[in-house]
């Protein structure tokens, strides 16, 4: 119970810290979090009814962070076209999970795991490139 309590303080604090660029990171790998946990409860046996209640509340918190990301997208900045084609993939990333809630298979969630991981990547990659000396670009990070 103190080292849950401890977790969940260092968490806060983690976020009442983070520059604006980390707290994306940690969004990213929340989302990739809560998507390889839906994936491990859905290879569950049919037979599980826990699974698709399980399942549901994975999927849910990975739209409702995903729904955050697009939401918080700057469409002014530049010409918009970037924050325009990642609101249009956020869109289909939900799209995608709702699709792998309803029909409770996990190709979907794959899928948007593997292309929202190449932009978590990519998104890490930047944050080291602004500031040398951040390290904390591995997905556990979070």
């Amino acid at each position: 119970m103190v080292a849950q309590n401890c977790a969940r303080m260092y968490r806060a604090n983690s976020v009442l810290t983070a520059s604006p660029g980390q707290l994306v990171l940690m969004l990213y790998d929340g989302a990739l979090r809560s998507m390889a946990q839906a994936r491990n409860v859905l290879s569950r046996p049919p037979e599980d009814r826990s699974r698709i209640m399980e399942s549901n509340t994975h999927l849910i918190k990975a739209q409702r962070i995903l729904l955050e990301l697009q939401g918080t997208l700057n469409m002014e900045a530049g010409d918009g076209k970037f924050s325009q084609e990642m609101y249009r993939l956020y869109g289909y990333f939900i799209r995608r999970l709702v699709e792998a809630n309803l029909k409770k298979v996990q190709e979907p969630i794959a899928e948007v795991e593997r292309h929202l991981g190449e932009i978590r990547d990519a998104w890490a990659e930047m944050l080291r490139q602004q500031d040398p000396a951040y390290s904390k670009g591995n997905r556990s990070a979070a």
